[in-house]
C-alpha cells in the first residue's frame, strides 16, 4: 500500500493573532493616553503603535491619519454612552425615572476625567487643527443631542410632556445638567463631580425640567 502524504500549505508571514476590531481597540486606547498626555500635535504615532503592540504599518492601515484616530476616540466614547442607554430599556421606565437615567449617563460621559482632558485638548488646539473641533462637535455634541431629542420627542408623542421644540429643549436640558460643573472642571477650578453628585444633579434637573413641561 502506498501512503499518500498530504502536505498542508501554510500562509506566508506571521499568523494574525487578533482581528482588526480588537487591534483597533488597542490602538484607540493607546492613542487616547498619548493625546491626553502630550496633546494632539505632539502625540507620536510611533509611540502609539509601540504602546498598542502593533507596527506603524498596521496602524496606518486601520487609521490613515491622526485625525481618524482622534475621531475614533470620540466615537468610542459616544458608543459607550449609547450602549448604556438602550432605547428599549428606557422605554420600560416611567417618565421621571427615564429622564434621570438619561441625564445621569450623560453626566457621567461628559464630566469624566478623560472627557474633560479631551475637551481641554480640543479648546487648546482647534485653531491649528480645526478638524478635531469638527469631529468632536459632530460626533459628541450633535450625536448626544440627537439621542436626547429623540427621547424627548417620543415622550411628546406618548402625551406625557409638551414641548414646542424638542431640539431646543434638548440643548437646554443638557446645558442645565452639565454646564456649570463641566466648565469649573475644564478651568481646573473644581474637580469633576463624582457619581453621587452627578446622580443628585440629574434628579434635580429632571424635577425642574418636568415641572415646566409635564402634562
Amino acid at each position: 500500500m502506498v501512503e499518500i502524504q498530504i502536505i498542508e500549505r501554510r500562509p506566508r508571514g506571521r499568523p494574525q493573532l487578533r482581528c482588526d476590531d480588537d487591534t483597533k481597540s488597542l490602538i484607540i486606547e493607546a492613542a487616547d493616553a498619548q493625546f491626553r498626555e502630550n496633546g494632539y500635535a505632539a502625540a507620536s504615532i510611533n509611540a502609539i503603535a509601540q504602546s498598542a503592540g502593533v507596527s506603524t504599518k498596521t496602524l496606518y492601515r486601520l487609521f490613515p491619519t491622526k485625525a481618524d484616530l482622534f475621531s475614533s476616540i470620540v466615537s468610542d466614547r459616544i458608543s459607550r454612552f449609547f450602549l448604556a442607554l438602550d432605547q428599549s430599556t428606557l422605554a420600560t421606565m416611567d417618565l421621571r425615572q427615564g429622564l434621570e437615567r438619561l441625564l445621569t449617563a450623560y453626566g457621567m460621559l461628559t464630566m469624566s476625567d478623560d472627557t474633560i482632558d479631551i475637551m481641554r485638548l480640543v479648546i487648546a488646539e482647534s485653531d491649528r487643527f480645526p478638524e478635531i473641533a469638527t469631529s468632536f462637535y459632530e460626533t459628541a455634541i450633535v450625536g448626544s443631542n440627537a439621542f436626547m431629542e429623540k427621547w424627548l420627542t417620543t415622550q411628546c408623542e406618548r402625551g406625557l410632556i409638551r414641548l414646542e421644540d424638542p431640539h431646543m429643549a434638548s440643548g437646554m436640558l443638557r446645558g442645565m445638567m452639565i454646564m456649570e460643573p463641566q466648565r469649573a472642571a475644564i478651568l481646573r477650578q473644581l474637580p469633576p463631580p463624582n457619581i453621587a453628585e452627578i446622580s443628585r444633579r440629574a434628579r434635580i434637573c429632571a424635577e425642574v425640567f418636568l415641572k415646566g413641561c409635564q402634562v
